[in-house]
């Protein structure tokens, strides 16, 4: 159970990836760069939690070639 994570992280983290698609890659130490850079984050915990799971949604669509159903369900709701 060591990989849940809590909504504000994934909140900021689709946040961050829906807003600035292509500065992310599958590599989690240039993302904590990134988040370092677009968002004022006031602990290291909580900045590498966002980045590791901007990694996660990264691979995730890059496998799939689509958005995890995560943020579909999102989106279907907010309509």
């Amino acid at each position: 159970m060591g990989k849940v994570r809590t909504k504000l992280v994934k909140r900021l983290a689709r946040m961050l990836l829906e807003k600035y698609p292509d500065l992310f890659t599958r590599d989690f130490q240039q993302n904590k760069l990134v988040v370092s850079k677009l968002a004022t984050i006031p602990s290291k915990k909580l900045r590498n939690q966002i980045a590791g799971y901007i990694t996660h949604l990264v691979a995730i669509m890059q496998r799939t070639g689509k958005a995890p159903r995560e943020e579909q369900v999102v989106e279907e709701v907010k309509s």
